[in-house]
């Protein structure tokens, strides 16, 4: 379970971990801490000392009801921070979370190695063949609607069977336009309630047992830990830890997360455990 990331392989046999880098005003945790060169630096020099495989950059807020972000804005927000990243860590992996081909694009042509799509091609029909033509990794993540509408799109009649069905085309569809290398992410957060993301994780497991394919589970300091609780994002890292466990031990071979250390420890103590799904 190997995927190519402009020609460095990362093994997926082992967990990996993928550090949050957000460059927006108003992310639901991080949004507006990192405001110059020199604490997005730092930042990403935190991450990777602590051992992530990934920093994942973005520039576009995906929270509930977040701000709309133009791709002009987008651009300039994304490509800068590529480029300032490679220049100071020039091994490092860079992921770009984007729904949008332009910015996909601009972001790899200055060195990103990954996409990381919320809508799986949905919001933009050319990000599918843009992948598809610089041949990197695609993250494809379950959603319905776009951030601003997907609170009224939690209507399921199966869940994590109508998700089975939107991987499988998706995935069809990635595999017709060249994309070798597809990971799935579930989407936590993304067009379902408090109960249905639970629910998902449950079940979790399916989806790469069934696709064949890694899975990312990106659940840091999100609503089903905090709102479950009671409590803030800023208190949601044990519930993370939590739920980074359970997605392990469900298959996850990638955590997306803002807390890198400790994620690192909960793969290090898991793979001590020799527990595989």
């Amino acid at each position: 379970m190997h995927i190519n990331c402009k020609g460095k392989l990362i093994d997926l046999s082992t967990p990996k971990v993928m550090g949050i880098l957000n460059v927006t005003p108003d992310s639901f945790f991080d949004g507006g801490k990192y405001k110059d060169e020199s604490q997005l630096l730092n930042q990403a020099e935190i991450m990777l000392s602590q051992g992530a495989t990934f920093i994942d950059v973005g520039a576009y807020s995906s929270k509930p009801n977040a701000e709309f972000v133009t791709e002009d804005e987008e651009l300039q927000r994304a490509v800068p921070v590529v480029e300032l990243l490679l220049k100071h860590f020039p091994e490092a992996i860079i992921s770009v979370d984007t729904f949008r081909a332009k910015v996909a694009a601009a972001c790899i042509e200055s060195g990103a190695s990954v996409i990381n799509d919320i809508a799986a091609g949905l919001l933009d029909d050319d990000m599918i063949a843009t992948v598809g033509k610089y041949k990197v990794p695609y993250v494809m993540m379950h959603m319905r609607g776009t951030p601003q509408t997907m609170t009224t799109l939690t209507h399921y009649e199966d869940i994590v069977g109508e998700m089975l069905k939107y991987f499988a085309e998706r995935i069809n569809t990635a595999r017709a336009h060249g994309i070798d290398d597809v990971i799935i992410d579930p989407g936590f957060g993304f067009a379902k309630t408090l109960e249905q993301n639970y629910e998902v994780m449950n079940k979790m497991e399916l989806f790469s047992t069934i696709t064949g394919l890694p899975l990312l589970s990106g659940i840091s300091r999100k609503s089903m830990i905090y709102k479950l609780l009671g409590t803030t994002p800023q208190e949601a890292l044990n519930g993370t830890t939590v739920l980074n466990t359970i997605s392990l031990v469900k298959g996850a071979k990638i955590l997306r997360v803002h807390d890198v250390n400790e994620a690192m420890e909960t793969v290090t103590i898991f793979n001590a455990t020799g527990l595989m799904y």
